[in-house]
């Protein structure tokens, strides 16, 4: 008997649309009134490139059609009131004066995090706002349902208080900033920028190559590369395995630190530049044996050969699946689902079955994406076979006594948004 697996649909956009009508409602059952505005981001799917960001990599996501919608209006005052669809009847609220980094718990340390932010890059004209949420990014799921909030927040925050950022590529580049510290600083949860960058700067039809080098500017990290799923052929099936998903427990933050004594003990500032020498050396393999045997432990040395060789397997996707290569393409999935399996030690058994099954059941290949220790897989497949292969894994799932998956079929998606 064939397995029914639950497709997440993405909600309607523009300004009669689902998402802002979902939001916009919320908003006027909470507060009573309407809002000044709805503004939506997506959430984000990896193609290729993960645990390269804090190294300075290469990555390589698309925006995904579901997002995350806010409606919104100022305050004349520094208080914040928020409330989500997720959990209409329970409002909180904070203060921004006199807030510090951890001040606020819970979901709420998102979208307080990035006025504080904003306010301490030089904004003090952000002040406090009302807010209500609703969003068809799966949380938990490592496609980035933070990244869709905190984005949609800062772009909000953006038009409520004249701040003129979001209408240009170094503008939306504070925004992301912004995200990213409401992150790492209220939320206490580790994120490279890879998100944010995906979720503020993709386009419909392209993935967004991110070139993380710290000394790149806003107009020359990224590059649109064409990802036209639909003229290939194609379809990248997103599932969502349920698997518990976090990334403040530490694990997070134990590699980055890894890649950071590593980097140090090599003498350089980030891993992307012997990243670099390696992969343009006449013998590849060969140059990173070399290089791993300078570090002094074997854990040290497997996570900075997936770093090294994931930060490699992008550029050579782009240029498989730009001529058409889609076999290269999906063994170069498979190769870094096996990296980060086997090296960076990132995956669980929820990830790898799902990833096998897709490889079984005629997928070009698989593999996890985000974060990982739970979280989504992808896999490259032709049109129309999405739909099995996400039967196949949910009926290994249930052979396996796991949770039924959740799973959705990706088209690269726009950025973030003003719906009305």
């Amino acid at each position: 008997m064939t397995t029914t697996v639950e497709f997440i649909q993405p909600w309607t956009q523009g300004a009669d649309g689902q998402g802002a009508t979902k939001a916009r409602e919320l908003f006027q059952k909470v507060y009573g009134l309407d809002p000044q505005g709805v503004w939506s981001a997506p959430g984000r799917v990896n193609l290729i490139g993960e645990h390269t960001d804090y190294n300075a990599g290469l990555c390589l996501p698309i925006a995904l059609p579901n997002r995350t919608y806010v409606a919104a209006s100022p305050r004349t005052d520094s208080r914040v009131r928020l409330v989500s669809s997720m959990d209409p009847e329970n409002p909180v609220q904070a203060d921004l004066d006199g807030l510090q980094a951890r001040g606020v718990s819970g979901w709420a340390a998102y979208p307080v995090g990035v006025a504080w932010a904003l306010q301490r890059d030089g904004f003090p004209q952000v002040r406090g706002f009302d807010l209500a949420l609703a969003s068809c990014v799966p949380v938990g799921s490592g496609l980035s349902s933070s990244a869709a909030m905190t984005c949609a927040v800062a772009l909000a925050l953006d038009d409520l208080f004249g701040l003129g950022l979001g209408g240009d590529e170094a503008g939306r580049v504070r925004l992301i900033q912004a995200a990213i510290t409401a992150e790492n600083d209220m939320a206490g949860a580790s994120t490279g920028g890879m998100d944010q960058s995906a979720s503020m700067r993709c386009r419909s039809g392209c993935a967004l190559r991110l070139d993380c080098r710290p000394e790149l500017d806003a107009m020359s990290n990224v590059r649109q590369v064409p990802f036209d799923l639909q003229s290939a052929g194609l379809e990248l099936l997103v599932v969502d395995t349920r698997a518990q998903h976090q990334l403040n427990d530490g694990q997070y933050d134990q590699r980055r630190a890894t890649c950071e004594q590593a980097a140090h003990l090599l003498g350089v500032a980030n891993l992307r530049q012997v990243a670099d020498q390696v992969n343009g050396a006449a013998d590849p393999p060969s140059a990173l044996a070399a290089l791993l045997e300078q570090l002094p432990d074997e854990i040290m040395r497997r996570r900075v050969r997936h770093v090294i060789s994931e930060i490699g397997r992008v550029d050579r996707f782009v240029e498989a699946f730009g001529r058409g290569d889609y076999v290269l393409a999906g063994r170069l999935f498979n190769a870094s689902h096996d990296s980060l399996r086997d090296d960076y030690e990132v995956t669980c058994p929820e990830l790898d079955e799902a990833v096998d099954a897709a490889r079984q059941g005629g997928a070009y290949g698989a593999r996890m994406t985000g974060g990982g220790f739970g979280g989504s897989i992808i896999a490259l497949a032709d049109a129309g076979k999405g739909s099995d292969l996400a039967c196949d894994i949910a009926e290994r799932f249930a052979s396996k006594g796991f949770k039924a998956p959740r799973a959705l079929i990706a088209l690269p998606s726009s950025a973030a948004a003003r719906e009305s």
